[in-house]
């Protein structure tokens, strides 16, 4: 009778722990006590577990032509034409994916490593789970990279694990939107954000921030909305409008820009001539709703391609000396009915 090859998630359970725990066990991380990292390894390889035994991709002498994919929400539009993006080039060059979603789970995103790694694929792609960046618990990643195995960060990203990885200029696009409300007139822009945890959200404000300082604008704080679990977006906007004249509205996500539009023109206000929107992320809901929203476009899909160009060269070319490299993917802005022109101000 075959053995089954143990896993991080096997491990855990025998420990009652989590997959979290035993990675960065596994990984030798300060986190965790002498006494349960001894305990775990030791049990680790006593059963023989994989990250203890030569890696079967190096007795094979080749590659096995998958790569591992991993999204946080494959409902996010953005993430849909990434993952466009990837499949065009894994198979122009041959490669198969294995997707995985954490829905935006810590625990989901490690225990999605560990099954992937089992598979025994040539490399990862992935963006960072919420919270994972919300805990700033990379061990998983950096277990990964410690066995041998390329790893592509895209989006959402973080300093603290050396790898390729490929962004969007998130700063440079919300300040760009920003500019244009105040170059078409508006002066009270307010700010909604759904993703104000993850580093993405986090750039995009400072980009909104620097615009308005050199502007001269105040930096006003009940104009940024900050949107989660426990403040809806219907209720920080009516609370808002309410209480503060608004001309302008940055939606740092393609969901927000929607909802905004809609409960600005139930509550009277004509979009763009009392109130401007822009929104992030060129996909279909900004381009059908009335009127039709301007965004900041990410090129998603060539972020994906460019992606899955990077880690493919990097499995193939193993002979190379490891220098990471991370690519920045330069933002536009498609103008729309949403907001006014220059032309029409001047």
């Amino acid at each position: 009778m075959k053995k089954n090859r143990i896993t991080q998630k096997a491990i855990a359970k025998e420990f009652n722990v989590s997959i979290a725990t035993v990675s960065k066990a596994l990984s030798d991380s300060y986190e965790i006590s002498i006494e349960t990292k001894t305990k775990i390894r030791a049990y680790a390889e006593a059963h023989s577990y994989k990250s203890f035994i030569i890696d079967p991709r190096v007795e094979l002498q080749k590659n096995t032509k998958t790569i591992g994919v991993i999204i946080p929400n494959m409902l996010n539009q953005f993430f849909t034409k990434v993952f466009v993006g990837i499949e065009k080039i894994a198979t122009e060059k041959g490669y198969n994916l294995i997707t995985c979603i954490s829905n935006e789970s810590l625990e989901k995103e490690a225990g999605a490593i560990e099954l992937l790694k089992n598979s025994y694929l040539d490399g990862f792609i992935l963006s960072i789970a919420e919270e994972t960046q919300v805990r700033k618990d990379f061990s998983h990643f950096q277990n990964t990279i410690n066995q041998g195995i390329p790893m592509m960060m895209i989006d959402r990203i973080t300093d603290a694990i050396d790898c390729d990885k490929v962004v969007v200029n998130d700063k440079e696009g919300a300040y760009n939107a920003t500019k244009h409300f105040i170059n078409t007139g508006c002066r009270n822009i307010a700010i909604v954000s759904n993703i104000h945890r993850l580093s993405v959200g986090k750039l995009r404000l400072e980009g909104y921030k620097q615009a308005l300082l050199e502007a001269k604008l105040p930096i006003d704080d009940a104009l940024i909305l900050k949107v989660d679990e426990f403040n809806d977006i219907n209720t920080l906007l009516k609370i808002m409008l309410d209480s503060k004249k608004v001309d302008a509205i940055l939606c740092l996500e393609e969901d927000a820009a929607v909802n905004t539009l809609k409960l600005v023109k139930s509550r009277g206000y004509r979009v763009p001539e009392d109130i401007s929107i822009i929104g992030f992320t060129n996909g279909i809901l900004p381009r059908y709703v009335s009127p039709s929203i301007t965004t900041i476009s990410q090129h998603s899909t060539y972020l994906g391609e460019i992606a899955a160009k990077m880690l493919i060269n990097r499995i193939e070319q193993t002979d190379t000396p490891i220098t990471y490299t991370t690519k920045v993917i330069k933002t536009n802005l498609i103008e729309r009915e949403s907001t006014k022109s220059i032309v029409e101000v001047f």
